[in-house]
Order: C-alpha cells, then sequence, then structure tokens
C-alpha cells in the first residue's frame, strides 16, 4: 500500500520564520510513516471574488495542492492575538466557492511557537473554529510551544529532549487520527 501524503502549510511567509523551522523538525517526526508536501501560501494574491471568474495561476496550483491531500499540518505565528493575514487568505481562497471548499473532509493538526508563554494560542483557537467551521476535522489536544529557549535549530533538529519527545507524541497522535479516518470503511 501506497503511503499517504501529509501536507504542511506555515502560517508565516517570512524567511527566516521559526515557525518554518519548527514545522521542519514535525516533518522530520512524520517522514518515517508519510510523504510530505509544502504547501506554498506566500505568492497568492490577496483574496477578491472578482478574481474568480479567472483564478490566477498561484491560486489554482494552491487549491489543487490542498484538494489532492487526505491530511494538513498548520504550523503558525500568532499576529495581533489572531492568525496572520497570509494563512486566513490562504483559507479564504481554499474555501471559495463554497460548493467547491478543498477544506471540507480534511483531517488536521495545528500548532505553532512564539517567544511568549503561551505560544501561539489564540492564533490555534482562531484557527480551529475556522476550519471546524469549513468542515475540517482538527484533531483535540493543544501543542503551544514557546521558542525560548530555542527548540530547534536551523537546520530542524530539536535541540531539547523534552520537546522533541512532546512533539514526537503530539505528531503520533496525529498520525493515528490521520490513519483512523483515512481507512477504508469495512465491507
Amino acid at each position: 500500500m501506497a503511503r499517504q501524503t501529509i501536507g504542511i502549510i506555515v502560517g508565516s511567509n517570512r524567511r527566516e520564520s521559526i515557525n518554518r523551522r519548527l514545522a521542519l523538525a514535525l516533518a522530520r517526526l512524520l517522514a518515517d510513516r508519510f510523504d510530505i508536501t509544502w504547501i506554498r501560501i506566500d505568492d497568492l494574491p490577496m483574496y477578491n471574488q472578482d478574481l474568480e471568474v479567472d483564478r490566477p495561476e498561484t491560486v489554482r496550483r494552491f487549491t489543487t495542492e490542498v484538494a489532492a491531500l487526505p491530511a494538513l499540518l498548520f504550523v503558525t505565528p500568532e499576529h495581533n492575538r489572531s492568525l496572520p493575514a497570509v494563512l486566513k487568505n490562504a483559507i479564504d481562497w481554499g474555501s471559495k466557492p463554497t460548493d467547491r471548499s478543498v477544506w471540507r473532509g480534511k483531517t488536521a493538526a495545528i500548532t505553532g511557537t512564539a517567544n511568549g508563554g503561551i505560544g501561539t494560542a489564540a492564533a490555534q483557537q482562531h484557527l480551529r473554529a475556522i476550519l471546524g467551521d469549513l468542515g475540517v476535522t482538527v484533531m483535540g489536544g493543544e501543542a503551544y510551544i514557546t521558542f525560548k529557549p530555542e527548540p530547534v535549530d536551523g537546520e530542524g533538529n530539536f535541540l531539547d529532549d523534552s520537546r522533541r519527545a512532546f512533539c514526537r507524541a503530539y505528531m503520533d497522535q496525529f498520525a493515528s487520527l490521520v490513519a483512523r479516518m483515512t481507512a477504508p470503511l469495512p465491507g
């Protein structure tokens, strides 16, 4: 049986994003069970219904990639106690038109990192509410990861065994959920 592919969406367009570094480390924890694909969102134009008639190529690429996947891992920073505009924009493109939303029926996990004590808690809660409304099955439980001291190096290697173990347990939970949600129905 072919391995399933999980898409990773990083909610940051910053070149040196600490969430991109965390996503790389999480991808390594999943790599023994899944193929990983990185879904780019920084090249999407701002959502505008006027563009629906002839969607830009970057939007078609993005929605095709998401539509082809059973599961997604969102790794996002927090901007002003919510999710970043670049991520909300991608979600909006994927949800339109409503009858062709690429989000419906997906399985997802959400995490992120920030320098504060509660990491990206508010952004994760907002993202959880949005995705749930769009028909995504979002894994329960939270993974608020503070970036002080840094949990991963620039290559995506965990620097702290306890954080690696926590993230491994969170990715194991996600892998189990994906397996259950995508298993063929009996009979």
